[in-house]
């Protein structure tokens, strides 16, 4: 995830300061990506090293305000059309590292860690459904909702990829014997 981008989309909004960037931002991805403050301004920091921002002044509580630059927004303009990569090196995940090595790991028993994560997967997934409904009712009425509801849509899409894969992992898992 492009934090540098995140605060650029957020920005082109108007100037902002450092916490409210981290507000709006988790507030826009439903709070399922919280940022560390010190990352927003070390981000910001690297933002306007690169020309992409630029102090704008102060707030009436004295906080430093940025707004984008010309190239910044030419930037942003660039990530939006730009694909997201998904070529190359695959991203790390915790759960097929775990089940490949629990396969040759003496005296585990693949089968019950495949279960045991199906199990939590699917509380997951029922969590996320329920907020999705929620948030259902209220986007019509919330604009802001839309960006939150997005989220738990892909939240969903994803549990359920993982609740097929462990299906698949255990089939194959017992044919193997």
């Amino acid at each position: 995830m492009s934090i540098r981008h995140g605060l650029l989309a957020l920005l082109e909004h108007g100037p902002r300061y450092g916490s409210r960037l981290r507000t709006e931002f988790e507030a826009r991805t439903g709070g399922t990506w919280p940022l560390n403050i010190g990352q927003v301004y070390t981000t910001l920091g690297r933002l306007e090293r690169d020309g992409l921002v630029v102090q704008d002044g102060e707030d009436e509580a004295g906080r430093v305000l940025y707004a984008l630059t010309p190239a910044g927004r030419a930037e942003l303009g660039a990530w939006f059309a730009r694909p997201v990569e998904r070529a190359g090196r695959p991203p790390r995940d915790e759960l097929a590292i775990k089940l490949v090595l629990a396969v040759a790991a003496p005296g585990v028993d693949v089968r019950k860690v495949v279960e045991a994560q199906r199990r939590h997967v699917t509380d997951a997934l029922h969590e996320y459904v329920r907020q999705r409904a929620q948030a259902l009712v209220r986007a019509p009425e919330h604009p802001d909702e839309m960006a939150r509801l997005l989220v738990l849509e892909q939240l969903v899409c994803h549990t359920e990829a993982e609740i097929r894969w462990l299906e698949h992992c255990e089939a194959r898992l017992l044919r193997r014997g």
